[in-house]
């Protein structure tokens, strides 16, 4: 490839809203184009390099015995009814009617889809297990679009999907797949860490994102450094502080005029924020929830809509509040016929103060078991930011990370909603164990990006480089120097390397700007001087050092 003839041009500047290192590479490297608001055109390099990751994910998935197929992106919109994620998604679904008013959605996933294929073909174990996979393109309607590829609207997507006899294949099929994602990480030049996760709208018991570590990601992850226990704040669990138990005390009601928070409360009782009751009240499906903590723990919502099951779960309105007779400030579930859930710092001390559920009034010494009970005790807590680890008592430190992996062990939900069942060798009707795994190609390029830069440009690791390497001659347009460049472009493409030349009349500092900026791995460098020597300077784009060697050597020198 001639650069002059490439669908490239580099830019000085960038937009001053651009954050982002790889965002801002991506835009002046040419590597990509915005067309709208989380919507971008992926230039000729950004492709080479995106097939390339793609490859490489083929690779790896086909020798975990993927099968590769292409589904479509518009789907009929029941299918998403029938799993009820026509409402759980929200509006990150892209809704529409064709002209006969048939709805259809634009799929962000295809468990559905491909969970209806696999329900007509496969009847017996026999024929189990399966791991199918596509790359595809996937729409969401993101309502903060940022980061260049990093959260966009429109991406291609390798989504894989297992289906497993029992239990027992299912947690074999998520090994395989969670070491092939480690192998693609790796072969894209790409450091990433696997941490626990919640699984979110597409459901599931357990989950794993792959994390890449980088001041960009707007995940923050727990990371313990004693014991290498990891996850996401959302999932997160931490040891709890115990507080010595005392003997169960006299229920104690006392007035609190205008004492609206657990910090007033505290400094009006003269007690820790520990030796209280936070009462939180929510709306799922039309049913109110009294979620209760420990008053210096705080409401993790995520942890809370995964106790109730309901994805879907607000704030409850003030007029369910008063229609329960709810009162703010000084509310608690005691004396209340409501579904309440309680998270489990609530077992490691007692004798709380906790609402009265009259205006302006606590009750004091309130005891979960005793005074109230919850349908469900669990972990609902946010992770504070002095937490210990919950395995092994050190402290957890957190970081920001890019989510560019994501993998489920779906278990049930979908094949029980699609009828996908098949015979066991019994003659029995059994229900598919399912599994599904995600990587955006699009997002991992930019986390490589973000991983692998300098204050030039990108440095694309070789595996994933739009091209292996570029000439830049000193003066292209003297004859002598135009004829031995185009002799060593030549025999460069003989030999299978993927090149450019970069033919402009440009200065020498153009040219090398724009070769770091390009950020292939090797950059070769052709002067008058270095062809009466018969040779070739050589300088890696990871490196500050440049090396000449003879040419006759210069094969042997890049193919090792």
């Amino acid at each position: 490839m001639k650069l002059s003839k490439m669908l490239f041009k580099s830019l000085r500047e960038t937009p001053s809203d651009i954050e982002l290192e790889s965002h801002k590479i991506m835009i002046k490297s040419s590597l990509i184009h915005q067309a709208s608001s989380g919507i971008y055109s992926y230039l000729p390099l950004a492709w080479k390099s995106l097939r390339k990751i793609e490859q490489i994910i083929r690779e790896e998935i086909d020798n975990v015995g993927g099968q590769e197929l292409r589904m479509p992106v518009i789907q009929p919109k029941s299918l998403w009814d029938k799993s009820g994620r026509s409402i759980s998604m929200g509006q990150e679904l892209f809704n529409l009617n064709d002209r006969r008013q048939k709805p259809f959605v634009l799929a962000p996933t295809h468990e559905e889809l491909l969970t209806s294929i696999v329900k007509e073909m496969i009847y017996s174990y026999k024929s189990l297990p399966q791991l199918i996979y596509q790359m595809q393109t996937k729409l969401r309607d993101e309502p903060r679009p940022r980061g260049g590829l990093l959260r966009v609207r429109e991406f291609i997507m390798k989504d894989a999907y297992s289906f497993d006899l029992n239990k027992d294949g299912l947690d074999e099929s998520y090994e395989n797949l969670s070491n092939a994602y480690m192998n693609i990480y790796d072969r894209c030049g790409l450091e990433v860490i696997k941490i626990e996760a919640d699984s979110g709208a597409i459901g599931g018991k357990d989950s794993h994102e792959f994390v890449a570590i980088s001041d960009a990601g707007e995940d923050k992850i727990v990371i313990c450094n004693n014991c290498n226990y990891s996850a996401n704040s959302e999932k997160a669990s931490f040891s709890k502080k115990q507080y010595t138990i005392d003997s169960k005390l006299e229920n104690q009601e006392f007035p609190t005029p205008g004492i609206k928070t657990i910090a007033s409360l505290c400094k009006f009782a003269k007690v820790e924020s520990y030796q209280t009751i936070k009462a939180m009240f929510y709306n799922s499906k039309d049913e109110l929830i009294c979620a209760v903590i420990r008053g210096d723990y705080e409401i993790n919502e995520l942890k809370l809509a995964r106790a109730i099951g309901d994805p879907n779960i607000k704030p409850a309105s003030n007029e369910l509040l008063k229609k329960h007779d709810i009162p703010a400030g000084s509310a608690s579930p005691l004396g209340k016929s409501i579904k309440v859930i309680a998270d489990d710092s609530l077992l490691k001390a007692n004798n709380y103060i906790a609402g009265a559920n009259k205006e302006g009034y606590h009750i004091k010494n309130v005891n979960i078991g005793e005074d109230f009970t919850a349908s469900i005790i669990e972990d609902i807590s946010q992770i504070p930011d002095n937490a210990q680890c919950s395995k092994c008592n050190k402290d957890l430190s957190f970081k920001k990370a890019i989510e560019v992996g994501h993998i489920f062990k779906l278990g049930t939900i979908y094949s029980e909603k699609f009828d996908a069942n098949y015979l066991d060798i019994n003659g029995k009707s059994k229900t598919i164990e399912m599994g599904c795994y995600g990587i955006g190609t699009g997002r991992l390029l930019a986390a490589v990006i973000e991983q692998n830069h300098d204050k030039n440009g990108p440095i694309f690791p070789k595996s994933i480089s739009p091209y292996d390497l570029i000439i830049s001659p000193i003066k292209y347009e003297n004859k002598i120097i135009k004829e031995y460049s185009d002799k060593i472009y030549d025999l460069l493409k003989s030999n299978k390397f993927d090149i450019v030349l970069d033919d402009r009349k440009e200065s020498p500092g153009v040219k090398f700007s724009d070769a770091d900026l390009l950020g292939f791995p090797i950059r070769l460098i052709i002067s008058e001087k270095l062809i009466e020597q018969n040779m070739i300077e050589i300088k890696l784009r990871n490196s500050e050092e440049s090396i000449k060697i003879e040419n006759k050597k210069l094969i042997d020198y890049l193919k090792k």
